[in-house]
């Protein structure tokens, strides 16, 4: 059989969460609200109706392309993007077409070798980042016993930035880590929730398939519509990646068209024929004036900018001298980053003698209650253990040597890279222990026995 190779972009959905509108003074806040009460004559596409841009959501916007280390060219403009959809009242979408607010970024990803030791690092270029507004919403319900599709309008105009990378992504894989990362990094800016099982962050995959030998694209590329998990992302591109290659191992080329993805079954199925640019028939938005920047409005915005993921993860290594998993599980959520650099103010500020080390572990593994513990009670509650009782270290030899024959799958899961083994080892240690020992001692031990 020839050698395949997938060739993977992506476009992602973030809706923003400013007060209004794109367009118009509406609440952007329709979740969970009743149909059709957040609309204006502005959203519902009414005759005579004119748009005025959210100034904080095109900041926003270009905030974001800033974090994904994109140019901010000076000169930008709407344009309109022509289609028919029942869910698009005017007939057209105000979108970005030619000179969107950001373009040429690039996120770096961090993938786990195949020797499951080594990380192999690749650069994920990102073509665009622009500014459009989002649709209505259809609702397919049975009334009087007919099944009707019915349309609510309080999404229409949502402020909505659309990411779009250039086709660099290879496997699933790499798409599944490149959408965290992007979550990560839009979580941290706090210009969405970016909660998916809301919809307020949309995946769209486009895949194609190509021998490994052939220097260019694809002649086609298939498009999945509004996944909402980064999982089903992952089994929707390989779904599609599978059924493409058997296909082209029949000499067939895949049909250029949109799907979308049907969890229950774990299939894609096909949509509508995928449209080119030429088909949107896009022109300049005549009732928005283009949008030009100042370099000192840029740099303005650049120093809004909050510490992002990647720089706290190598900050955190190198003032406080934690592990690269800690790191990363501590900036998982910014909240909990803070925390823990609270804590840390608190015990420099009290010359006390908790390491960093130890209060990642209470933080991560003993799974300290951030909204009710405060950072004074963690240094407490940490200092109150340290004083019971600890145990030999020929005592603990033998019951670390106990746990580890008793879970021979967690010991093997961990010889084979997933660290999370190494925390439930630990813990059933702290079981055994009574927690009379250290679980910086006891994780040392366990992964020297190991």
């Amino acid at each position: 059989m020839p050698d395949f190779e997938p060739v993977i972009g992506l476009e992602i959905h973030v809706e923003l969460k400013t007060g209004s509108k794109m367009f118009c003074g509406c609440s952007a806040d329709y979740f969970g609200h009743d149909p059709n009460t957040h609309c204006c004559p502005v959203c519902l596409g009414l005759p005579g109706a004119l748009p005025v841009p959210n100034r904080k959501a095109v900041e926003w916007c270009v905030m974001l392309g800033m974090a994904l280390g994109c140019t901010i060219p000076e000169f930008s403009k709407f344009d309109r993007k022509n289609y028919f959809y029942p869910d698009l009242p005017k007939g057209y979408q105000i979108s970005q077409y030619d000179q969107p607010f950001c373009v040429n970024g690039k996120l770096k990803i961090k993938e786990q070798g195949t020797n499951n030791k080594e990380q192999r690092e690749k650069i994920i270029r990102i073509r665009r980042v622009h500014m459009e507004e989002d649709t209505g919403k259809l609702l397919h319900a049975t009334v009087e016993g007919k099944k009707v599709s019915l349309i609510d309008f309080n999404r229409s105009g949502v402020p909505l930035v659309e990411i779009v990378t250039e086709p660099d992504i290879r496997t699933s894989e790499e798409a599944r880590i490149f959408l965290k990362k992007l979550h990560h990094v839009v979580r941290y800016l706090g210009i969405s929730d970016a909660d998916m099982e809301k919809g307020s962050m949309r995946l769209e995959p486009n895949i194609s398939v190509k021998l490994k030998t052939d220097g260019n694209l694809p002649p086609y590329k298939v498009e999945v519509k509004n996944i909402n998990s980064f999982n089903f992302a992952k089994k929707a591109i390989d779904f599609e990646i599978n059924r493409h290659i058997e296909l082209l191992s029949d000499g067939i080329v895949p049909k250029q068209e949109t799907r979308g993805w049907e969890e229950k079954k774990g299939v894609t199925y096909s949509q509508r024929s995928k449209e080119e640019a030429q088909d949107y028939r896009y022109f300049p938005e005549p009732d928005i004036p283009p949008v030009r920047w100042t370099k000192s409005q840029i740099s303005n915005l650049k120093s809004q900018i909050c510490e992002l993921p990647d720089q706290k993860i190598a900050r955190f290594m190198g003032d406080y001298s934690l592990s690269e998993y800690d790191a990363v599980v501590l900036t998982d959520e910014k909240e909990t980053a803070e925390y823990f650099e609270n804590v840390m103010k608190q015990v420099t500020k009290n010359k006390g003698q908790i390491t960093a080390k130890t209060i990642a572990n209470w933080i991560i593994n003993r799974k300290a209650d951030i909204s009710k513990v405060s950072s004074e009670e963690l240094i407490k509650q940490i200092s109150q253990k340290s004083q019971k009782a600890t145990m030999s270290d020929d005592e603990l030899g033998q019951i670390v040597k106990k746990v580890l024959g008793a879970n021979p799958k967690a010991v093997a899961d961990y010889k084979a890279g997933r660290k999370n083994a190494l925390m439930f080892l630990v813990g059933q240690v702290m079981k055994e222990t009574k927690g009379k020992v250290n679980i910086e001692k006891a994780g040392l031990l366990l992964r020297d026995l190991i």
